[in-house]
């Protein structure tokens, strides 16, 4: 039993009727699933719902309760089905949120309808389907433009979330630097905690694009900020994320030794919690680290863990993440063909989730690390999936690493462009044959450039 004595004895109160207790259960299941002790908010609930495989008991439940009911167990069917990677449990927790949903809007009350809306957008970007989710979350800020409450400042936090998973790091920085006055004004330290340490991420992203230092040491304040939130409302979990950001951070800026000790502090917690996707993930960020160290064997190693624990439940994005790591441990133990393999899934279980930043970045990272290994065909096909995948960046970083990524194939097809085995030199023209490669070459340039001639003629060398 891991609800405290005190809350099960309010639950238990002889006193409250039947409609009283299952209000109660809910609002002490929703603290407990936002402190992250998501087993003791499921014991909340009581006989209302068993289980992640069970739907909840609405039998005899007014609309009010039965819409409360199904917000709380659809939500808290999405964490843990997240912690436990279950295959199916975010699909679940969505049919769950919508029928909350329905019911709040028929009870005309707005701001629950939204605070449920926010919670069905965390499961599609769960599942790295993160236009529908910003949609859903556009949709629930929509109906909350009148009100400044907590509800607001989590859509807002999520809306965050999705931007930078999506890697529009710059509007994710824009949406917390809008939100911040109404962070401050919040009196929950975990909500605030969160603020700091969503804020803290996105700038370290940002420090991993751009290693400048104005970012990092920003970003090491907002976490020791989260920190001092995280310990005064007593989240373990969301402490642990903090300490896996940090060794990410210190492996950004070459302090390996720091780097390790977070990611020890983030791994003994996680598994203190039993809390495996988290762990995944701090498997996937020693292994980046281990990469920036030259320690590749240990890194791929460590990669392979991740991708192991993270092929089993929902969370494709983080999956695709996982696959990309290693793909670029295994090129660099030169082994191209086990590295293709990997980073062609990559590509394909992001972009199956709908996580188009994603797939693309694993594209690029087929150029970046097997050029020399694809034929010039396979070349010129993934430089132009990537393309394709990240025609709607917003990312300044990214569409630079695409133009590096499109002037190497040019370069590396320039270097063996590819003849033809046999030729018919009855009719051969040299000059005939040199115009059509430089042809080539100069379409492929002007498709680089989105047909600006200036800037084809600076990929082709010219001034």
């Amino acid at each position: 039993m891991t609800l405290p004595t005190n809350l099960l004895h309010q639950i238990m109160d002889s006193s409250l009727t039947v409609e009283e207790r299952v209000l109660l259960s809910c609002r002490i299941a929703r603290d407990l699933e936002e402190s992250g002790n998501y087993e003791a908010a499921r014991e909340a609930m009581g006989d209302l719902w068993h289980g992640v495989s069970e739907p909840p008991c609405l039998e005899g439940l007014s609309q009010q309760s039965q819409a409360e009911v199904l917000m709380v167990t659809g939500s808290l069917t999405g964490w843990i089905g997240s912690v436990r990677q279950v295959q199916g449990a975010q699909e679940g927790a969505k049919n769950l949120l919508s029928k909350a949903i329905s019911l709040f809007e028929v009870l005309k009350q707005t701001e629950r309808a939204a605070e449920a809306r926010s919670d069905l957008a965390y499961c599609y970007w769960r599942e790295g389907a993160f236009d529908e989710a910003r949609v859903i979350l556009q949709e629930a800020l929509a109906a909350l433009a009148d009100v400044n409450s907590d509800t607001k400042a989590v859509a807002l936090l999520r809306s965050a979330i999705v931007e930078e998973s999506a890697r529009r790091y710059h509007e994710a920085l824009r949406i917390h630097v809008t939100a911040a006055p109404l962070f401050e004004k919040s009196n929950n330290p975990a909500l605030k905690g969160k603020f700091h340490h969503l804020f803290g991420f996105v700038l370290k992203k940002l420090a991993e694009t751009d290693v400048h230092k104005d970012y990092v040491d920003r970003a090491l304040i907002e976490y020791a900020a989260a920190s001092f939130y995280f310990e005064e409302a007593g989240l373990q979990r969301y402490q642990a994320c903090v300490e896996n950001n940090l060794g990410f951070l210190f492996g950004i800026i070459g302090k390996f030794a720091e780097a390790h000790e977070h990611l020890d502090r983030a791994q003994m917690l996680f598994t203190g919690l039993k809390d495996n996707v988290h762990l995944a993930q701090v498997d996937d960020t020693r292994a980046r680290v281990m990469l920036a160290e030259g320690r590749v064997v240990e890194a791929e190693k460590t990669a392979r863990a991740a991708v192991r624990t993270l092929e089993q439940g929902d969370e494709q994005s983080l999956f695709a993440e996982a696959l990309t790591t290693q793909g670029i441990a295994l090129a660099r133990l030169k082994h191209p063909e086990q590295a293709h393999a990997t980073l062609e899934r990559a590509v394909e279980v992001a972009e199956r989730a709908g996580d188009l930043e994603s797939a693309g970045n694993a594209a690029m990272v087929m150029v970046e690390e097997l050029g020399t290994f694809l034929s010039n065909d396979d070349l010129k096909a993934t430089v132009d999936r990537a393309r394709e995948l990240l025609a709607d960046t917003q990312e300044f970083s990214t569409l630079k690493r695409l133009t590096a990524c499109t002037s190497r194939v040019l370069s590396l097809v320039h270097d063996r462009p590819g003849l033809p085995h046999s030729v018919d030199w009855n009719n051969f023209s040299l000059k005939r044959a040199v115009l059509h490669y430089e042809a080539h070459f100069i379409k492929l340039a002007l498709d680089a450039a989105g047909g600006v001639v200036t800037r084809a003629a600076r990929l082709l060398g010219f001034n």
